[in-house]
C-alpha cells in the first residue's frame, strides 16, 4: 500500500460568514415602542445587526356596508404604511441602514408568531413594556405567559420608562 498524500482542494476554503443578527420590533404608536426601537437600534449598531419592523393591522368586522368596510381597510393600510415609513426613517438615522419591513393583517400575537416561524433570519424579539397600572401590555403579557414555549428566539423586554441615557448605558 502506497502512502497517499492528503488532497488539497483546488479553491481555497472560504470562511463561513457569521449570521446577521436581526432584531424584530413590533411597531405601534405606544411610547414603550419608541423605547424598544431605540434599544434595538443601539443593539443592531453595536452587534453589526439589522432591525426588522412588524406592524399588524387588526382586522375589523365591519359588514354593514361592504363599500365602507373596504374604504376603512384601505385607510388602515395607508396609515400603517405611513407609520412604518416614519419608524423606518428613525432606524436609518440611528443605525445607518434601512430596516426590514413587515406589514400583516390579523391578530397581532398570531401574526407575530407566524412571522417568527416563517423568517429564520429573525434572531431576537425586542418589545417595550408599559410600566403603568394597566400592566405591560397585551402582547408582552401573552408572550411571557402561554406563548413563551412556542418561541424559537429570545425575547428582550425593555421597560417603557427608560430614558435615552438609560438605554444608551445598557446597550
Amino acid at each position: 500500500m502506497a502512502d497517499e498524500e492528503p488532497q488539497t482542494p483546488d479553491a481555497p476554503e472560504q470562511e463561513a460568514k457569521p449570521r446577521e443578527r436581526v432584531m424584530l420590533v413590533v411597531v405601534d404608536d405606544s411610547p414603550e415602542m419608541a423605547v424598544a426601537l431605540r434599544y434595538a437600534c443601539r443593539r443592531a449598531r453595536h452587534a453589526t445587526g439589522r432591525v426588522a419592523l412588524l406592524h399588524v393591522i387588526e382586522r375589523t368586522e365591519f359588514q354593514a356596508w361592504l363599500g365602507v368596510g373596504d374604504l376603512m381597510a384601505k385607510e388602515a393600510r395607508q396609515e400603517a404604511e405611513q407609520l412604518l415609513q416614519r419608524v423606518a426613517k428613525q432606524v436609518v438615522e440611528q443605525v445607518g441602514s434601512m430596516p426590514i419591513l413587515f406589514l400583516r393583517q390579523g391578530k397581532q400575537s398570531d401574526e407575530l408568531m407566524r412571522l417568527i416561524a416563517e423568517e429564520p433570519s429573525i434572531s431576537i424579539l425586542i418589545l417595550g413594556a408599559n410600566t403603568g397600572q394597566g400592566g405591560p401590555g397585551p402582547l408582552v403579557s401573552s408572550l411571557t405567559g402561554k406563548m413563551i414555549g412556542k418561541l424559537r428566539i429570545p425575547v428582550t423586554i425593555v421597560p417603557g420608562n427608560l430614558s435615552d441615557e438609560d438605554i444608551d448605558a445598557i446597550s
